[in-house]
């Protein structure tokens, strides 16, 4: 019998979700806004501002992790102690995607035509894409070997370089948690505050993630949340921004809404978006969040089991927390593979072209000529991506950095060759909340197979 597929991530229903759908057609409020979408809100912002809940703690210290998945039998506003001091005025708003929420962080921080925002290279793009659609420039910042996120000693070259080049200082900065690692929140923070520069943190990766015991995405001004289908808990698509005040937060939720002025008829006097989360999904992402507090730990159980494997298997490193200070919360498992790693069929690494998204990746993808670019994954990285599929195990290359993506070749890009570096020996492992402990054995065993 072959082998069931095990997927890279994929959020996990915990049989809550029904309820608060029904409720939504029962009530009528099949629309991008309503009791779900408040109530989520509600439920975010008891989260984010949160201290450890016991669970975190005894996961923390790779104790009784859970073997399955189940949903918590309490009510979703018990899960959660008394919010950190200083962050009692965060509030929280639900849109369509994490990408909304990164576009309305920029218009809320004033970012127009002209203006230069500071990201970091070594992500997905929806982090530098709603720089341009403000018609501002992406300013690329390569990353630091411990976390794989911003460099903060780069970052202030760059900031510097950018004053003296242009005249003026960026108008913000967007640092990310790749994978749900933390990144060097602190450090970054004293940077930007050096130059009075507003921080965005895009911790759609890594919801649940603590630095310091604060969750990622309440550090800086504004914080972005994904709950798209692979990750932590999922609405279907959706996101959330985390705002510093209730002002913001209006402010925000005006521009998600279509910008609509306070007459008895439609009256618009600057532009708004579509970007509100349907009543529908907020449902969705209720019941998703009596499960959260055990996708979180099943994926550091998953993470530890990892770890523990690769130590025995020379020129395979994983990535793991740098020290006490991170928790990430290992949305996604990343190994690096040394070139001198030699894999079966790398030989034949990028002879063909891909046919089909590679990884689970959504959209339609435009037919190339060859598989090659000027900067791509070792062959050993492509063959074992390749030997792990034919076993019916999902994985995925790291993220190409954004300074190396045609469509960003004119911004400016400081760099260090970390992020071009980990992005030619670096994969993804499979890490939801369905993968088992047995599974974790299949991958491990199946990748010792595949090295020759």
């Amino acid at each position: 019998m072959e082998r069931k597929r095990v997927l890279l991530c994929l959020a996990h229903m915990s049989g809550n979700e029904m309820r608060y759908i029904q409720e939504a057609f029962d009530t009528n409020w099949v629309v991008p806004l309503g009791p779900n979408v408040n109530g989520f809100e509600d439920d975010l912002k008891r989260f984010v501002t949160s201290s450890s809940s016991n669970k975190d703690e005894a996961s923390h210290r790779n104790e009784e992790y859970p073997q399955t998945i189940l949903p918590h039998e309490n009510n979703p506003e018990s899960l959660w102690r008394d919010p950190i001091k200083g962050l009692e005025d965060k509030h929280v708003v639900a849109l369509c995607s994490g990408t909304a929420a990164v576009h309305l962080a920029l218009i809320a921080l004033g970012v127009e035509a002209g203006d230069e925002v500071i990201c970091q290279s070594f992500t997905f793009c929806a982090s530098s894409h709603p720089v341009t659609y403000q018609g501002a420039k992406p300013v690329f910042v390569d990353s630091e070997k411990e976390t794989w996120n911003m460099d903060p000693v780069l970052l202030e070259e760059a900031i510097k370089d950018r004053i003296a080049k242009t005249g003026k200082k960026p108008k913000a900065i967007i640092v990310v948690y790749l994978y749900g690692m933390p990144a060097k929140i602190k450090e970054i923070l004293a940077v930007a505050d050096r130059y009075g520069i507003p921080v965005v943190e895009d911790a759609a990766e890594g919801l649940g993630s603590r630095y310091d015991g604060q969750v990622c995405g309440t550090f800086g001004e504004y914080g972005v949340l994904s709950f798209n289908g692979n990750k932590m808990i999922t609405t279907s698509g959706g996101g959330a921004l985390i705002c510093p005040n209730e002002a913001a937060r209006n402010d925000v939720m005006f521009y998600a809404t279509q910008a609509r002025e306070g007459y008895p008829y439609y009256q618009h006097e600057k532009i708004g978006y579509n970007y509100r989360m349907s009543n529908v999904c907020a449902g969705i992402g209720r019941g998703q969040m009596t499960v959260l507090d055990e996708h979180i730990a099943h994926h550091r159980h998953i993470a530890h089991l990892y770890e523990e494997a690769f130590k025995k298997i020379e020129g395979i490193d994983f990535h793991a927390n740098p020290s006490s200070e991170y928790d990430s919360n290992y949305w996604l498992n990343t190994i690096t593979l040394a070139p001198s790693i030699k894999v079966r069929g790398q030989e034949n690494a990028y002879k063909t072209t891909v046919k089909g998204a590679v990884g689970g990746a959504a959209g339609v993808i435009h037919a190339v000529d060859s598989a090659h670019t000027d900067c791509e994954p070792n062959t050993n990285v492509e063959a074992m991506r390749v030997f792990l599929d034919k076993a019916n195990i999902e994985s995925r290359p790291l993220w190409k950095p954004m300074h190396k993506q045609p469509c960003y070749k004119d911004c400016p890009a400081y760099l260090n060759g970390v992020s071009e570096s980990l992005f030619s020996t670096g994969m993804c492992l499979p890490s939801g909340p369905l993968v088992t402990d047995d599974d974790v054995r299949y991958i491990v065993e199946t990748i010792q197979a595949a090295i020759e």
